[in-house]
Order: C-alpha cells, then structure tokens, then sequence
C-alpha cells in the first residue's frame, strides 16, 4: 500500500509515523517542507502534485501535517490517519512562533466543514502538550473514530504508532 505521509511543524519527514509504517511494510512517501518560510498554500498545492503524482491508498498526518492531511481527505476523497492533529493552525502556530500569514489557514479550515468521518481514523495524545483543540477534533470527528493513549503527549514516538497502523489497517 502506498501512503502519503505529512510532518508536522517544524517536523521531520521521517517522523514516528513514516518509521512505523516503514516497520510494517508500507511505501511512505513524506515530503520535507519548512513551513515557516513556504506558505500554507503552496504547502497544499505541492501535496496535491504529491497526491496526483503518486495516487496513493491513503494519507496521514502529525499535528499540522493532520490539518493537511484532512483537507486532502476531503479533496481527493482519501481515507486519512491523523495523529494528534492540529485542525486550528491559526490558533496554535502563533503560539508556537509562526510569523507567517494566518488567513489561508483560516480560509482552507471551511473545508473541514466537508470532511467524512468514516473515512477518518485518529489518535490523539491524552497529555498533549502543544495542541490544545481535541475537543473540537473530537466533536468534528466522532468518538467512535478516536483512539485516546492516556498518558501520550504530542510527539508521535510517545504514541503506539505500529501498534495502532497495524490495527486500523486491518479494518
């Protein structure tokens, strides 16, 4: 199976999640992007060029990386995984030093509006300490599509990333 996978702020491109889909055979494809100097536009369009380039089975997504990886569930009508997204990028990146342009995260967050839950699998963190929204990812999503890990915090690698592949693959 081929899957895109999206870094997230300030990431890496072989974060926890490329390293545990490598670990269980997937061809993860995860582009480097520097998001403080490229804008969220131009991050999505060259997504999009990944996207149609590569055709993909499924995308997933760390924190910003998840932002992007719903708005290409609902754009290419793609299955996406999404670990500890930040779907409100315009409220947290300033937080985290983001000097750049809020506005087109504000415009492409509408989109989210469209998103299909069923085609949505998510794991969240239970002591995150940087994305402070997972009620709102929660409510957007449904329970049901969440898995919670009580004592993981944002970065991937505190989260059971093999573990969790490996059984929502399955389904």
């Amino acid at each position: 199976m081929k899957i895109i996978n999206i870094h997230g702020y300030r990431g890496s491109c072989h974060n926890a999640a490329y390293t545990a889909l490598s670990a269980l055979g997937y061809q993860s494809i995860s582009m480097q992007t520097d998001h403080d100097i490229t804008p969220p536009e131009q991050v999505f369009s060259s997504l999009c060029d990944l996207i149609e380039n590569n055709r993909p089975e499924l995308v997933t997504g760390t924190s910003l990386g998840g932002f992007y990886a719903a708005l290409l569930s609902v754009r290419y009508d793609l299955p996406a995984v999404l670990v500890n997204p930040c779907l409100m990028p315009f409220y947290h990146l300033p937080i985290l030093g983001y000097k750049g342009d809020i506005a087109p995260f504000i415009r492409m967050f509408a989109e989210l509006s469209k998103l299909d839950s069923s085609k949505i699998h998510c794991i969240i963190g239970g002591k995150d300490e940087v994305v402070t929204t997972h009620s709102f990812t929660r409510r957007l999503i449904g329970e049901d599509r969440i898995k919670v890990i009580p004592d993981g915090r944002h970065s991937g690698a505190t989260l059971p990333l093999t573990e969790y592949f490996s059984d929502i693959m399955q389904k």
